[in-house]
């Protein structure tokens, strides 16, 4: 009962703690985008709500997990999280936050395009995309089914790969604001960095902006590396509030795509 108990305390708590991080973050860019574009979600309001709603919903199906870990680290010495910096050489610091955006990074971008498939839209991924467009309180507006996807990576990489208890906060920090970011409807990033050197292989709200327009291109989370190397990075996007057509909806579909998801697509879904 104990073990229980404890395992339930930890969760809870750990569910708290994800869902005021992503009130904080996501209210913290929404008034941002206030300042910056003032209105520009003044006509969303009923699907902010529901944003906040499966987004709060969400923070319980990571926080779980993530608690259930936690414990276990703090309790049992379960994963390789390590809190003496010298335990491993310095380079190892970079090189472990690197490993696990890169690791995050190729998961989602294939069960993101798994989530593209008619059925797997129509039953989750659907949710994330009638954020139409996405506001700064859509980073986790995701079905249960979805959230799960997501809600497993940490907690897994933790058991496989070596990291320092403060590189987990960077990955943790990268993972939370780029949710937030790329999904707020703007661009915050400098476009000496968007459109440069950088930018071709860093995904930014422009670049996610395009698939939530077009669905059938720009799957990645952070890098634009597995969209390069797949065929389906489109190039970035451009918002509603900027002057100008859009771009051309790309000429090629990815391999999900081209199985149905043009069906989908018609029937009203919308973006990740």
């Amino acid at each position: 009962m104990e073990l229980f108990l404890a395992l339930g305390l930890a969760a809870l708590l750990m569910t708290a703690i994800v869902g005021v991080r992503y009130l904080l973050v996501s209210g913290g860019f929404a008034w941002a985008t206030q300042v910056r574009h003032p209105g520009l979600y003044a006509t969303q309001r009923r699907q902010i709500v529901r944003e906040i709603g499966w987004s709060l919903a969400s923070a319980a199906i990571y926080g779980v997990p993530a608690g259930i870990v936690a414990w276990g680290w703090r309790t049992h010495g379960w994963t390789q999280v390590y809190t003496d910096l010298h335990a491993r050489p310095l380079w190892w610091w970079p090189l472990s936050i690197l490993i696990f955006l890169l690791a995050h990074d190729c998961w989602f971008y294939w069960t993101h395009r798994w989530m593209h498939r008619p059925r797997a839209f129509r039953l989750a991924h659907a949710v994330h995309h009638a954020s139409r467009p996405p506001t700064a309180w859509a980073a986790m507006s995701f079905h249960p089914i979805e959230a799960l996807t997501g809600a497993v990576v940490i907690p897994a990489l933790v058991f496989l790969v070596p990291i320092h208890v403060s590189a987990l906060g960077v990955v943790l920090a990268v993972m939370t604001l780029m949710g937030v970011t790329n999904h707020m409807g703007w661009e915050m990033f400098p476009r000496s960095l968007v459109h440069g050197p950088a930018g071709r292989w860093l995904i930014t709200a422009s670049h996610h902006e395009r698939h939530h327009r077009d669905y059938r291109c720009n799957y990645g989370l952070y890098f634009r590396l597995w969209d390069r190397l797949c065929g389906t990075d489109a190039g970035l996007g451009r918002f509603a509030h900027d002057a100008g057509p859009h771009p051309a909806r790309p000429a090629r579909d990815g391999i999900a795509d081209r199985r149905g998801l043009t069906g989908a697509d018609r029937s009203g879904g919308g973006g990740a």
